[in-house]
């Protein structure tokens, strides 16, 4: 009986103490168990392992609470169609408006005026749509007119599928408007260009892997900051990079995704997220993967890097960026005519 006694004490000594451990652990388990889903766009891999580190243990340092992020990545516009079919993220870091713009109108998933509630319009850093080219160049590629030279291959990411190949649609119709084109005579451009595509992969990471890897193309066109990690990267003695003219501003915009956030009650640790975004240790993270942050002592630190180069915007050129989604990407739109023409 002593030993059965003894036992049971023990037991119950070891119960209690497992109990009280699970307890306290527990706490420290929901602590370390509170987590992030950032859905981002193709080429952002780089850039949010950096800054997820630095997050977490400068939240860590203020609050004292452990944050896991977890990242997905793909196409700006298939990420966003995810998240409207139930993707489960409490922050989208996407490419263009119009994929955060789709989350508030198809899903009431953020509020209309999802832009206001942080600085820049909710855009933490800006890049443009650069060339980069096989060492040599020897197509001679200097502009937007040489891509629709008959005998160059391009590589451009689906404007349908992602914001990059947008962004690369976008400022070829500019190019040529802002040279005393009309909208018929950029179309035209447009045809001709794509003509030269060989393949139009979802994705901007998906074209710079096509291009550099497969070795399929004459030039890449797509964000300065994919431009300069490839061409800085291993194989970057291979490459060259290439600075057109005129190109269009990107700036890239975030936003909390309220439904998702305020069901998992991670509001606070997604908002503190984004303000990070705008910090300075951020905004130097943002700068060493050459994207133009927002702070203006960060890119004077930086500016030997980022060469001059004239901008126009989506809202200067064509309005807004619903118009041209509508007049340009929607079904039936210019970009629905070139792909027919192409063969």
């Amino acid at each position: 009986m002593a030993g059965k006694t003894g036992t049971s004490r023990w037991l119950a000594a070891g119960f209690t103490a497992l109990t009280l451990g699970f307890g306290a652990g527990g706490i420290a388990a929901a602590h370390a168990e509170t987590s992030l889903m950032n859905v981002s766009y193709d080429v952002t891999r780089e850039l949010y392992k950096d800054i997820n580190a630095g997050f977490i243990a400068a939240y860590k340092r203020k609050s004292g609470e452990t944050v896991s992020i977890r990242q997905s990545h793909g196409a700006s516009s298939a990420q966003a169609l995810s998240v409207l079919q139930g993707l489960q993220a409490d922050v989208v870091t996407m490419n263009q408006p119009n994929d955060i713009d789709l989350l508030a109108e198809k899903g009431q998933l953020v509020p209309a005026n999802w832009r206001t509630r942080l600085p820049d319009d909710s855009a933490p850093y800006t890049t443009t749509m650069v060339f980069l080219v096989r060492k040599g160049n020897p197509k001679h590629i200097k502009d937007w007119d040489d891509l629709a030279k008959p005998g160059v291959q391009v590589v451009i990411a689906n404007p349908k599928t992602s914001g990059n190949g947008r962004y690369t649609y976008l400022a070829a119709w500019g190019y040529r408007k802002q040279h005393g084109g009309t909208d018929a005579q950029a179309l035209d451009f447009e045809k001709a260009l794509f003509r030269n595509v060989p393949v139009l992969d979802t994705g901007g990471r998906g074209a710079t892997t096509t291009f550099t890897q497969r070795g399929i193309g004459d030039v890449l066109v797509t964000f300065e900051n994919e431009v300069a990690l490839m061409n800085s990267g291993v194989g970057g003695g291979n490459f060259e990079a290439v600075y057109p003219s005129v190109s269009l501003l990107a700036a890239p915009p975030v936003s909390i995704v309220d439904k998702v956030v305020d069901k998992r009650g991670t509001r606070k640790e997604a908002q503190a997220y984004l303000d990070y975004l705008w910090s300075p240790a951020a905004q130097e993270i943002i700068a060493q993967h050459h994207l133009r942050p927002r702070d203006k002592n960060v890119l004077a630190k930086h500016a030997a890097e980022f060469k001059p180069i004239k901008t126009f915007t989506v809202e200067e050129m064509f309005g807004s960026w619903q118009k041209a989604q509508q007049t340009h990407f929607s079904d039936g739109g210019t970009f629905d005519q070139i792909i027919v023409d192409r063969k």
